[in-house]
């Protein structure tokens, strides 16, 4: 048996050797197992005290709202390890936002609201994540066995390989506006101007691949995925990137309804099934 093979379903499963994260914990009922709940509520919403009263605001008070419920469905779903990955990817993506806010902001290529997520911010790069963090959380009620804990791993690397998508096109984009040397149009190569829908830099690229790494580490450290999925989510998010680079190219323009936001979401949905796609490959090889 190869060692990618999920160990066989117990009421308490020993770590898979694809993530350490015990799921089965993290159930509504009995009483025991409200506690993740508890802490998701006691905590989102001492941080969104903190936010709302903060001089800066990342966020507006309606995306701190939805902020707090997806931080709540995060912790009580895959735990403090599902929350690390989320606020990292948050703290950095906002960050990244900000370098070089004035330029963009005279160059009229600023993200609106100096950089503050609404709740279409929050669910653009989150929702594909927070399906994958459900999804996980229910399977192993559904006493499908084995296979159930290997669809469990999947639909973990899938949450953490959306969010690592994300931070790589928000790095890309915000590295690219501030600092491309040339910019490209990625269908045809040519020249165009910084922030441009579809367009490329080299210093956007690079940022993202490291984004895109560094959040997947994130992932490895807290003991979601393995260190070789690490590899599968850099190649995932580039891909997805780049798919959408060219949806911006190709049809953001001539659709009102593909607005940034609804792009997002494609792009952590490709992100997340491409690396879901991968593993499952290498199990089949392999297993």
């Amino acid at each position: 048996m190869s060692s990618l093979a999920p160990t066989p379903h117990t009421p308490h499963p020993t770590p898979l050797p694809l993530i350490a994260l015990d799921p089965t914990p993290y159930s509504l009922l009995p009483t025991p197992y409200l506690t993740p709940w508890l802490i998701g509520v006691t905590l989102n919403t001492i941080l969104a005290a903190i936010a709302f009263f903060a001089p800066k605001k990342l966020l507006t008070p309606a995306g701190l709202l939805h902020a707090w419920f997806l931080g709540v469905l995060v912790w009580g779903t895959l735990g403090w390890q599902g929350y690390v990955v989320v606020m990292v990817y948050f703290l950095v993506g906002s960050a990244v936002t900000r370098v070089g806010m004035a330029q963009k902001e005279a160059e009229g290529i600023a993200e609106k609201r100096s950089g503050a997520r609404g709740p279409e911010n929050v669910w653009g790069s989150a929702l594909t994540g927070a399906l994958c963090a459900i999804a996980a959380f229910i399977v192993p009620w559904l006493n499908l066995g084995s296979s159930g804990q290997w669809l469990v791993s999947l639909l973990v690397l899938g949450y953490v390989a959306s969010f690592s998508t994300k931070l790589a096109d928000t790095c890309a984009s915000e590295i690219g506006k501030a600092y491309g040397q040339r910019t490209f149009l990625i269908t045809n190569l040519q020249p165009v101007p910084r922030g441009t829908e579809g367009a490329v830099s080299l210093e956007g690229t690079l940022a993202g691949i490291v984004a895109s790494i560094a959040l997947a580490l994130v992932g490895w450290a807290v003991g979601l995925i393995s260190l070789w999925m690490v590899a599968v989510c850099a190649v995932a998010a580039f891909v997805a990137t780049n798919l959408e680079s060219v949806i911006g190219a190709t049809l953001q323009s001539r659709f009102n309804w593909l607005t940034n936001e609804v792009v997002n979401i494609v792009n952590t949905l490709i992100g997340a099934i491409v690396a879901m796609a991968i593993a499952q490959g290498v199990y089949l090889v392999l297993g």
